[in-house]
């Protein structure tokens, strides 16, 4: 019994399907586009924390899609097998913020048609969407919104700190207002004017408020 006889002929031949040089090129472009990629996410993440670890998923991401696709586009059998087997895979880790499920896309993608042979696509692709991204993300909107929240001890303190509000801010719009044992909760969007803050100062001496916060808006009530 040779060599040959212990393994299978499709094993052997399969060890030969791709060359080393096409593979050293397609991991060394899918890294080169994944550090991009992670690039881009660093300059517009906009959260609250900055999460290291996602950056580096980012770059694992598309180098994993590249070996797979490769893999894949070598065997036709081996690609029916490869959709059985990650069709069982489950993932659970929650994406807190929406632009990061662009990100995961976009890795992906990058990867698959990376591996697919398409290399003008996939390099001027992501270099169009990482310019894209980088200028609508960081544009700043000219009017941002916040939210204030104020607790007051009746109705009288209400309206003097809402009319207070009402002239410090250029736009003032109630969203919530809850009332529990002669205390009352409010909560306005309120656009500012100039970018001043000082009128929270005085809504805290005003007789009958308790506190007054005041919250960058962008969709979620973070700081």
């Amino acid at each position: 019994m040779s060599f040959s006889d212990i393994f299978k002929t499709s094993f052997l031949e399969n060890v030969a399907a791709i060359s080393v040089l096409d593979m050293v090129l397609a991991l060394a472009l899918s890294f080169g586009i994944g550090l991009f990629i992670f690039f881009i996410y660093k300059k517009t993440y906009a959260g609250v924390m900055y999460s290291s670890s996602f950056g580096v998923t980012l770059l694992a991401m598309t180098m994993i899609t590249t070996l797979v696709i490769l893999a894949v586009t070598s065997n036709v059998v081996l690609s029916l097998g490869m959709v059985g087997a990650l069709s069982i895979v489950r993932f659970r880790t929650a994406i807190k913020e929406p632009l990061d499920i662009a990100f995961l896309f976009w890795s992906i993608a990058a990867g698959i048609v990376l591996a697919a042979g398409m290399l003008p696509l996939a390099v001027i692709g992501s270099v169009v969407i990482g310019l894209i991204l980088l200028v609508f993300v960081n544009k700043k909107p000219h009017d941002n919104p916040y939210i204030v929240v104020l607790q007051c001890d009746g109705q009288e303190s209400e309206k003097a700190a809402m009319d207070m509000l009402r002239q410090a801010a250029e736009r003032c719009v109630v969203k919530s207002k809850t009332v529990q044992a002669g205390r009352i909760e409010l909560n306005a969007e309120i656009r500012l004017k100039n970018d001043d803050t000082a009128f929270i100062n005085e809504l805290d001496r005003v007789p009958g408020v308790g506190s007054a916060v005041l919250v960058s808006y962008n969709g979620d009530y973070m700081g």
